[in-house]
């Protein structure tokens, strides 16, 4: 028992990145709902991985990561919509062309500096071993703009996930819900990749969705369930770390990943037996 409380009984910097990891597991859990029930994923990643030549960018010029990481998300999405505005192409070809591109350019200026490799370990993987106070403050109001926009506009929001020609009906242009939908994501992209990384922040906003995906069928307790799961994951990521020296914001990501799959397998044996079973009966009758 000892074992499992005290890597943050007398460490504050893992308490720290505990109650970090906490703040990011909700913050994601809210959004990514929404993106895994409007089928986002795709541009939720891209907006992941577009944040790197905003950070880059700001690093290099001495200003604030997190004022690059917002410059780049909004980049992507207005390059999104006006390709898809301006253009016949769809917007999954204009998300993969942007997601591409802005990732090389990232990548371009990272390697044009050669004080920036210890940085771009930080962007990519994060740093929730080294959070500050600063970073919680910032963490804990995302969380509560996130909780607001998705408390505000849950309704409209179900009606763009489960029927878009409805929301427009109602008086809420589907166009508009999706674009303030994705501000909500890209919220918790800018302000969780100091904590887990532009890598990893992905898989918080999918992981712990998608598992409550599979353990709910009402919206509510679905997000209970992938805050609960995430925060679990963080705990138990954060624990592994320590015990067997892994890196921390993957092990987090990774745990998270895995609680899916083991929910997943776990559903599959039990629509075997229920089938097998059926089988069976109806062999009988």
């Amino acid at each position: 028992m000892h074992q499992l409380v005290s890597p943050f009984l007398d460490n504050p910097f893992r308490q720290r990145s505990l109650l970090a990891g906490f703040l990011v597991a909700v913050a994601c859990s809210v959004a990514g709902t929404f993106m895994v029930l409007r089928g986002l994923a795709f541009l939720a990643d891209a907006l992941a991985h577009g944040v790197l030549p905003g950070v880059a960018g700001a690093l290099l010029l001495g200003a604030p990561g997190v004022l690059g990481a917002a410059v780049g998300a909004a980049a992507m999405i207005a390059g999104v919509n006006l390709i898809t505005s301006r253009s016949r192409l769809s917007s999954d070809t204009a998300i993969g062309l942007l997601f591409v591109g802005m990732l090389g350019l990232g990548i371009v200026m990272v390697s044009r500096s050669s004080s920036f490799s210890g940085d771009v370990v930080g962007i990519l993987f994060g740093e929730i071993l080294g959070v500050s106070r600063r970073d919680l403050l910032q963490q804990a109001i995302a969380l509560a703009v996130v909780l607001s926009i998705a408390r505000v506009f849950a309704r409209p929001f179900l009606l763009l996930c489960f029927d878009p020609e409805q929301a427009d009906m109602a008086g809420w242009p589907a166009r508009r819900l999706e674009l303030l939908m994705l501000t909500m994501v890209t919220v918790c992209v800018v302000m969780s990749f100091q904590t887990v990384g532009t890598l990893l922040v992905f898989g918080m906003l999918l992981a712990p969705a998608g598992t409550g995906a599979l353990l709910a069928r009402r919206v509510p307790a679905m997000m209970a369930w992938a805050a609960l799961l995430g925060c679990a994951s963080v705990y138990v990521g954060l624990l592994l770390s320590y015990h067997f020296d892994l890196a921390a914001g993957a092990a987090v990501v990774v745990v998270a990943v895995g609680m899916f799959f083991v929910v997943f397998a776990v559903q599959s044996a039990q629509q075997a037996v229920s089938g097998r079973r059926a089988d069976r009966s109806a062999v009988a009758a």
